[in-house]
């Protein structure tokens, strides 16, 4: 961000220089010359770019010196100016700044989005989920080259420190539904947990842990769910050894695909009035659309696996559906409707 600055300043500058060029040439030339306005303003400019036009009128002694010094000086300046507007394209940095346009009008356009704070392994993991699910987020990291690396594949970016308040501002965290902060230091994650949960009192907020006592610390900080990823692989590859096919079919479904299951969550104060506070059975949801009600999480949050045909769905309970992409939309859209 300084680089881009310090860089833009040089651009001004430059402009700057060429325009006092210009206004002290045109000035000369009214003092040396007595020339009108127009016609000072006329010397100066085929001076400065060495066009070769004719003379207003001929020159005394004072104003052929008044020209040399004025062409060397533009010739240097124009030379300087130059470089600069070819290292902008060459180096990116007119790229940069559409980015930072792309990104500003992406954001605004966005509700409800997740927000990812590093994009290192688990971040990029977290990215391609939410991406298979398509669902929108904005992704928050201060290393330029991976910003300007995977900015140019359609991911939002927001280069910065996450730490920071307005960089979670810039990326819209008081609309945001979710923030996952993968950051590889616990310490900073902590920030970033703070500033959320102190920006957007009700958005979720989903953190990296390298340890159990920073786990503790994050959720007393305001995280609703903490994770060590070290502790995931070990569990995970430990129950490729004992149940490799449950892991392997779970995978399936966690993992959206055209055909292959997939294992969702319906709120059920979604659905139409008429099919709140009745039966799974009443719904006959497997019927009607082949996905199957495998969990429910009742409305003082305890969960219920395969939930008898007589339960009854209250407004602030929520469904596991498992099943094909087109029978769980079959299935919104009958509920919904």
């Amino acid at each position: 961000m300084i680089r881009r600055n310090s860089f833009i300043n040089k651009i001004f500058y430059a402009i700057l220089i060429i325009f006092l060029i210009i206004t002290s040439g045109t000035a000369g030339y009214i003092l040396i010359e007595h020339y009108s306005i127009l016609d000072a303003l006329y010397m100066t400019v085929i001076t400065v770019g060495t066009v070769g036009f004719r003379e207003v009128g001929a020159l005394s002694s004072y104003g052929k010196v008044f020209t040399i010094i004025l062409i060397i000086v533009s010739m240097g300046v124009l030379a300087y100016s130059f470089s600069l507007i070819t290292s902008y394209f060459v180096e990116g940095e007119l790229g940069n700044l559409y980015r930072i346009y792309k990104t500003k009008s992406g954001v605004k356009k966005m509700k409800n989005q997740t927000i990812i704070c590093g994009y290192g392994r688990n971040g990029k993991q977290a990215a391609i989920r939410l991406t298979a699910h398509k669902e929108h987020f904005v992704v928050i990291d201060n290393n330029h080259e991976i910003v300007v690396k995977y900015g140019l594949k359609n991911i939002v970016f927001v280069e910065g420190d996450a730490t920071l308040d307005e960089i979670l501002i810039n990326a819209g965290i008081q609309h945001a539904k979710a923030l996952i902060t993968t950051l590889p230091i616990d310490a900073d994650n902590m920030y970033v947990v703070l500033s959320a949960r102190a920006l957007n009192p009700t958005i979720r907020i989903i953190s990296r842990a390298s340890n159990e006592s920073a786990q503790q610390k994050l959720i007393i900080a305001g995280a609703n769910s903490v994770v060590i990823p070290e502790s995931v692989g070990g569990a995970h590859m430990a129950s490729l050894v004992i149940n490799p096919d449950i892991l392997h079919f779970f995978n399936m479904i966690f993992i959206p695909g055209e055909d292959s299951p997939n294992l969702v969550e319906f709120t059920c104060s979604n659905m139409n009035a008429e099919f709140q506070n009745r039966t799974i059975e009443e719904l006959k949801i497997r019927i009607k659309t082949g996905a199957n009600i495998i969990g429910l999480k009742t409305s003082d949050a305890k969960f219920i696996i395969n939930p008898a045909p007589n339960t009854r769905l209250l407004p602030d309970s929520k469904l596991f559906v498992l099943g094909t992409p087109e029978q769980i939309e079959y299935m919104k859209l009958i509920l919904s409707s």
